[in-house]
């Protein structure tokens, strides 16, 4: 048979095992591709993971929360309208493992260069300590976190913290005071509410209203300003319930900086420092006698001569020298006729009617910054009668404005509050004068504003009443010469009070427009009149028609004869 006859024989030996190899081979090749696909796809679907989803995730060591999302563990503070005044952020804390840190010369002084206000020797200390666990610093800005991230030294890494924002900066700084670095509260409402503020989730309503806590202290700003004093507080209370709507003291400080803030700036004025608040005092002591009974609005007394006691002078600032009706010792601010007021009601019934309006004892207000008042002891006469004008005794303007308000509101105290009070639960009070010795209070302090030393504070239709007072301050057994605290307290509207206003102006300085005065009546009485100009529209009050010039009939008195055996007056 030829061959081209044979039957087709497939190749064998050598030739079919090189075949074999190739195809293996090439099945491996295929299978490791297909596997670095594999892997580079997982790197990179990681590495977007890491850089794009999840750049601020820490290591489990770190994490102070959830493991999963962030809730802040301190709810925020509202003023009464629901304006933020206060909330918590998150923020990334830098520390290190000082037994993972390759260079610390070197990452030292990398870090430095981000963040300029760390010290180079004191961060290299800490990162040759052999610690596991050391702060490098607390809450750092996006930027920085970015910045330090970008570094790439072994051994840091970052905690998620909380940090204590304040929208409003410094307009109610001394309220709302501030939290330390561990976010517990260390001053003003931040404090007081401490336990609150970490056990719930709903945010703290605060009573203020920050509309009007803006009106009060760019009005004293203003007053400071132009009679260039070193200093000013005011208040504004809602005489119905205690609430507290604003509460400046200047100069201010913004609570999202405290370490920046002077101690002087930091303290509150308005609730923590005491003074000897002058002739708005006399409102007590007028309405200590009406409601004892040793007086009424037609009593008069002796100030026709300055009243000496021992080596004490008591005089007018602007005397009349004459006898005075009770309705003219309040509206022309006669210290004589308040002193003789106070002696006819004795330094027993002195004491108790101010320790019933809660004057020599530390305002009930959620504060821990509260000042103590100052009070003689023991109680002699010639105490009795400096107190009967303001002098003597020394009290926060907290306090002057809560005792203030139950003299016009119907004779109720209410205890202050920075807390807002909940719709239709109407707070408890203890009445501490009749409601027709308060009736009588506010027609004086109408007078006042009418035709008195208060004639600044009239703001046309609001019907403004009020007292003016000034006092020399003390400098340790001694009163400063022209070192004055001026001050003016005004409700309105008068006939029906809802608000209370105080406005105090530290050592203000009389100008040419004050024609060299710098008393209450011409630096905080225009104050108060500006503060409700501008804050009754925000809190519906209209305007109303001009009231009648004529005085109520119980002012117009005259004084006909004395009264034997004592020492005032009575008329018919």
């Amino acid at each position: 048979m030829s061959n081209l006859s044979r039957p087709y024989a497939a190749p064998c030996g050598p030739a079919k095992g090189a075949r074999h190899s190739v195809e293996r081979a090439r099945n491996r090749i295929i299978v490791g591709a297909a596997l670095f696909v594999v892997a580079f796809a997982v790197l990179a679907i990681r590495l977007g993971e890491l850089t794009l989803l999840r750049h601020d995730a820490e290591p489990a060591i770190a994490r102070g929360g959830a493991a999963h999302g962030y809730a802040a563990e301190r709810a925020d503070m509202t003023d009464r309208n629901g304006v933020l005044l206060a909330t918590s952020l998150g923020t990334a804390s830098l520390y290190a493992d000082a037994r993972l840190v390759i260079d610390a010369d070197e990452a030292a002084a990398k870090l430095v260069k981000v963040l300029p206000d760390l010290d180079r020797d004191d961060v290299k200390a800490k990162l040759t300590s052999g610690r596991g666990f050391v702060w490098l610093k607390r809450n750092l800005t996006p930027r920085q976190h970015h910045e330090v991230n970008r570094l790439g030294i072994p051994g840091l890494d970052f905690k998620r913290e909380e940090r204590r924002v304040y929208p409003t900066g410094a307009l109610a700084g001394h309220v709302l005071g501030y939290t330390d670095v561990d976010g517990r509260g260390i001053a003003g409402t931040e404090m007081a509410f401490d336990d609150a503020l970490r056990n719930r989730k709903v945010p703290v309503a605060l009573s203020i209203d920050t509309r009007i806590q803006n009106v009060l202290a760019e009005e004293l700003h203003r007053a400071m300003a132009a009679f260039s004093a070193i200093g000013a507080s005011g208040i504004v209370m809602d005489v119905r319930t205690g609430e507290l709507l604003a509460m400046a003291s200047l100069p201010a400080f913004d609570p999202n900086k405290p370490g920046a803030a002077d101690p002087d700036t930091m303290f509150n004025r308005a609730a923590l420092g005491v003074y000897e608040m002058g002739s708005v005092f006399k409102i007590f002591t007028v309405a200590m006698a009406l409601d004892s009974g040793t007086a009424r609005l037609d009593s008069g007394y002796d100030a026709s001569a300055p009243l000496k006691v021992s080596r004490f002078t008591i005089r007018d600032y602007h005397g009349k020298n004459r006898w005075l009706t009770v309705a003219e010792i309040f509206q022309h601010s006669s210290n004589i006729g308040a002193a003789r007021m106070a002696l006819d009601v004795g330094g027993a019934g002195q004491r108790a009617f101010l320790k019933k309006l809660g004057l020599l004892s530390a305002a009930p207000i959620e504060l821990p910054e509260v000042g103590l008042p100052l009070a003689p002891d023991p109680w002699r006469e010639i105490n009795t009668m400096t107190i009967g004008f303001g002098h003597g005794v020394s009290v926060t303007p907290v306090q002057m404005a809560a005792a203030a308000a139950a003299m016009v509101n119907g004779g109720i105290y209410y205890r202050p509050t920075l807390a807002r009070r909940a719709e239709g639960d109407p707070p408890a009070g203890r009445r501490v004068i009749s409601a027709r010795t308060s009736a009588e209070m506010r027609e004086l302090m109408r007078l006042v504003v009418a035709s008195g030393t208060g004639k600044q504070a009239d703001a046309p239709g609001y019907r403004v009443g009020g007292k003016t007072g000034t006092a020399e301050k003390v400098n340790g057994r001694t009163y400063k010469a022209r070192s004055l605290l001026s001050s003016f307290v005004g409700a309105f509207p008068i006939e029906d009070p809802r608000y209370l206003v105080l406005a105090i102006v530290d050592e203000p300085r009389g100008t040419k427009e004050s024609h060299g005065f710098a008393t209450g009546g011409w630096v905080a009485a225009p104050v108060v009149r500006r503060v409700v100009e501008r804050m009754a529209p925000l809190v519906g009050i209209a305007p109303s028609e001009p009231p009648s010039p004529q005085l109520p009939p119980s002012l117009r008195v005259e004084v006909r004869e004395r009264v034997p055996g004592g020492r005032g007056v009575a008329s018919n």
